[in-house]
């Protein structure tokens, strides 16, 4: 088939091809110490040796964005969604104390809009830099018949590594520790087809309109904010050697927000008591709870509500952690302490005050 018959098809290479040579210089702007090829290849090579690796363990990870991509077309707004791409999987790596190395896209759509797709694919190469892992590939699809026009959907692929006798599992974790709990910058990528529904059947809103529960920006744009990226903040406690071994555990608050995502680094026996009363509830998640006269349950389950990452730590080196989390930037919270579970009751992890503060 030629190519010419390919794009009556509905597949344009040229579009493809002038994709690649546009997002070229911003990927080229992610290299990092063990980046071995430029974009554009069959394949990809990275040398651990070149990053600094003796005995290396790989930790891998992926993601996609989610119904977060509805919002985006409907405003039109595709420059920030590429970092939400990138942080849903390197947010993930860091959580074993691995330091993500280098990141793959994957975009599909129906029909190629060079425009839009070098803005995801720009937003993704910034938020590499920013976490310093080099965006050494991707893969670009057409699929008309499969996607409806205008859409497009979203997967990215991360390669993260530590050396081997370094790896933050949860397995330490015991009573006493102290569980910290870094902001996050909003909803992030989590929960969005719940957040699409009540805005549909309870609102009475467009994305166009003034957000209620705040001034100055409209709904969209603010449903829209980034995922934050906690990489660098995180690995300036990880590279202290004074301080790393006090981290025990670490959780992403992704999908299934703060009651099921801290459960996954917790050893049998061991229960997590978090405390509402430790930070307040973002007016974002205040205002969809309440629309959809959510459970304190059913939003601690669905959104991250307002606590990105958790940080379980030695409550001898608490402070310093905090300290040199803050002095990184994020905005740290005490929310909760590590106790032994009563076997009367087995849960992993309790909401304390929830009611109260959420009210």
């Amino acid at each position: 088939m030629s190519s010419q018959a390919y794009k009556q098809a509905g597949v344009n290479i040229e579009a493809g091809n002038d994709l690649v040579k546009r997002i070229s210089p911003a990927a080229s702007a992610t290299k990092r110490p063990g980046t071995m090829d430029s974009i554009g290849g069959f394949g990809a090579l990275f040398d651990l040796k070149a990053a600094g690796y003796n005995d290396p363990v790989l930790v891998s990870s992926t993601d996609g964005v989610g119904t977060k991509l509805k919002i985006a077309a409907i405003m039109n707004m595709h420059k920030t969604i590429g970092q939400d791409l990138v942080a849903m999987c390197v947010n993930d790596i860091v959580t074993l104390g691995a330091e993500p190395l280098f990141f793959l896209d994957y975009f599909a759509t129906a029909h190629l809009d060079v425009d839009t797709a070098q803005d995801v694919i720009t937003g993704i190469a910034k938020a590499c830099e920013e976490s310093g892992c080099a965006l050494i590939g991707g893969e670009t699809a057409e699929m008309p018949g499969l996607y409806a026009p205008g859409d497009y959907d979203l997967a990215g692929f991360s390669v993260g590594a530590l050396e081997r006798d370094s790896q933050i599992t949860g397995a330490d974790v015991k009573p006493g520790d102290v569980i910290l709990g870094l902001a996050s910058s909003g909803l992030h990528s989590n929960g969005f087809s719940l957040v699409r529904k009540i805005i549909q059947d309870n609102s009475g809103l467009t994305y166009n309109d003034p957000a209620p529960y705040t001034t100055g920006v409209n709904l969209g744009n603010d449903l829209l904010t980034p995922t934050k990226l906690y990489i660098k903040s995180l690995m300036k406690v990880l590279k202290d050697p004074a301080l790393r071994p006090a981290i025990k555990g670490m959780a992403n608050i992704t999908g299934g927000g703060l009651l099921e995502n801290i459960p996954r680094v917790l050893p049998s026996g061991i229960r997590a008591e978090i405390d509402c009363k430790g930070w307040t509830l973002p007016p974002l998640f205040k205002w969809l709870k309440d629309l959809a006269e959510l459970s304190v349950e059913d939003t601690a389950t669905t959104f991250n509500c307002g606590i990105g990452m958790a940080v379980i730590c030695d409550p001898a080196e608490v402070a310093k952690i905090q300290d040199v989390l803050s002095e990184a930037g994020e905005t740290v919270y005490r929310i909760g302490q590590i106790t032994a579970a009563d076997m009367m009751d087995a849960s992993e992890i309790v909401l304390l005050n929830a009611e109260e503060a959420w009210a």
